[in-house]
């Protein structure tokens, strides 16, 4: 049939003309912009998929940011702690010339306090300098807080890590399940004295001695002669009961621990022993009250010549705490690592308990590309101000670097030189052992969180590249597809116009 009104034939030639244009259009944004998708109608679950991936590997990107930064801020801090390392030593040095005292002058000695006291000026102020962007590293301001802490149940507490995951504070609970024990030997003598001479070799963890004791000497008199000793052996000697001279005698080590003990000897004994015969309390068991008249404690003896200590054991927030004497300590990556001195009086309480609280503070690092507790960690960077550093249990109180400078407990002036050696070997340690966990934080856990994100990134970039980058081989021939298809369809628009006009022939 032969109609002029509707052409069918250009219609449909229009139609496919329109489409082979739109397709040709498809591609060549395609391939101008090089990515596949360009607008939701485009793939509406790839633009979802591949808009997630983007995220997350942005997240990423600045998580390998952050643990950049992270690794210079702990090159900063250990930077000034090597200082303050190099300064304790040189005083160690400084301590160590002055006790020898058969060879330095007054003078001397007072120019080594001059030289002391300017290093422990200049550890402070290392410790008030040191900054990365605005933010003090060695002041305190890095370590945690802590609340109820009582005085008379722990002596110090170091809180090396904490993971807070979203509460305000952690409630730390320590529970005394061992307690910590002297090492002990006990003498009877029910006469108050020796029955005859005797050589005794006396021994504890910081030496050994030997002691003639007379035939009818008092024990007070014993008493005094193994305490001469004291710090040549690291134990010291006295009555079981002070107000009572025939309660018989103790030998106790200075410091609780098993690294500590007593031995008590007699040299060139006579077969049969004699009357000298000392007794330890078997398994290392509680002593309880501690008589010759009471017969619960004699049936806990056993005879030996020497005993050793025994470390604390507790249980902090349902964890055993590995003991050293009254020092506790718990390390974990994922919740608290921390180290605590107990007082003696909680140290050697069997069930005895203290509760304090981790209130806020430490160094928060966001590692992970989502915000929450499992991609971040929490470290702490104690103060290594001459006021903080350095706490040493000497007698019963806690002594800081601070006491060596002049008119502290231990300058040089007032010649308590082993003291200021404790407090300086504490000091070294613990900056050493700041420096220790900073670079195994940087090494163990920045590092390898830098490898493992960058392998992420790369395997997200991939899944990304897949659904949204456009492949130019496939677009390419499907260009070359749509230009012809284009080329066609208007070539058939045209002929279908042209068939048209044949109906004018049939109007003569």
């Amino acid at each position: 049939m032969a109609r002029i009104n509707s052409s069918i034939p250009s219609l449909i030639a229009r139609a496919n003309l329109n489409r082979a244009n739109s397709d040709l259009e498809v591609r060549l944004q395609r391939l101008a912009t090089g990515l596949k998708i360009n607008r939701g109608a485009d793939n509406p679950a790839g633009l979802i998929v591949s808009e997630r991936l983007r995220s997350e590997v942005s997240g990423l990107n600045q998580a390998v940011d952050n643990s950049d930064r992270a690794s210079s801020v702990i090159a900063t801090a250990e930077g000034g702690l090597s200082e303050v390392s190099d300064l304790l030593s040189s005083i160690k040095g400084l301590v160590v010339e002055a006790a020898n005292t058969g060879a330095t002058s007054d003078e001397e000695r007072k120019a080594n306090q001059l030289q002391i006291d300017s290093a422990i000026e200049s550890i402070t102020r290392i410790s008030n300098s040191v900054s990365f962007g605005g933010l003090k590293l060695l002041n305190g301001s890095l370590d945690y807080i802590l609340s109820g802490l009582q005085g008379s149940d722990i002596n110090k507490a170091t809180i090396h890590g904490a993971n807070f995951s979203g509460q305000d504070n952690i409630q730390v609970n320590v529970e005394v399940i061992n307690s910590a024990q002297t090492a002990s030997l006990f003498l009877s003598a029910p006469t108050g004295t020796f029955l005859s001479t005797v050589s005794l070799e006396i021994a504890g963890p910081l030496g050994v001695q030997t002691l003639q004791v007379l035939s009818n000497q008092s024990l007070n008199a014993v008493v005094d002669g193994v305490n001469v000793f004291r710090q040549a052996t690291g134990l010291s000697a006295s009555l079981i009961n002070p107000s009572n001279a025939t309660s018989g005698l103790r030998f106790d080590a200075i410091e609780l621990g098993s690294s500590q003990f007593v031995s008590v000897k007699r040299l060139n004994e006579p077969a049969g022993g004699g009357f000298f015969r000392t007794f330890a309390v078997a398994n290392d068991g509680n002593r309880g009250t501690v008589s010759f008249s009471d017969t619960a404690f004699v049936a806990s003896l056993t005879e030996a010549n020497r005993d050793s200590g025994r470390d604390v054991t507790a249980v902090i927030n349902g964890n055993v705490a590995t003991g050293n004497g009254l020092t506790l300590s718990i390390e974990s990556q994922t919740s608290l690592s921390l180290e605590l001195i107990l007082t003696e009086s909680l140290g050697t309480t069997n069930a005895a308990t203290s509760t304090f609280y981790v209130t806020g503070g430490g160094a928060l690092y966001q590692l992970g590309g989502e915000i929450n507790a499992a991609q971040q960690t929490n470290i702490g960077i104690q103060s290594v101000a001459a006021s903080r550093l350095g706490g040493t249990l000497i007698e019963g109180t806690l002594q800081f670097l601070s006491s060596i400078r002049s008119g502290g407990d231990n300058d040089l002036r007032s010649e308590n030189f082993e003291n200021a050696s404790k407090v300086l070997s504490t000091a070294i340690d613990e900056v050493a052992i700041i420096r220790g966990r900073l670079g195994a934080f940087e090494r163990n856990t920045l590092q390898t969180n830098v490898r493992s994100l960058q392998a992420a990134i790369e395997n997200l970039t991939s899944s990304e590249s897949r659904i949204r980058d456009t492949d130019f081989a496939e677009e390419t021939s499907s260009l070359t597809r749509a230009q012809i298809l284009s080329s066609a369809s208007t070539s058939v628009l045209a002929l279908a116009n042209q068939q048209s006009q044949q109906v004018l022939q049939l109007l003569g």
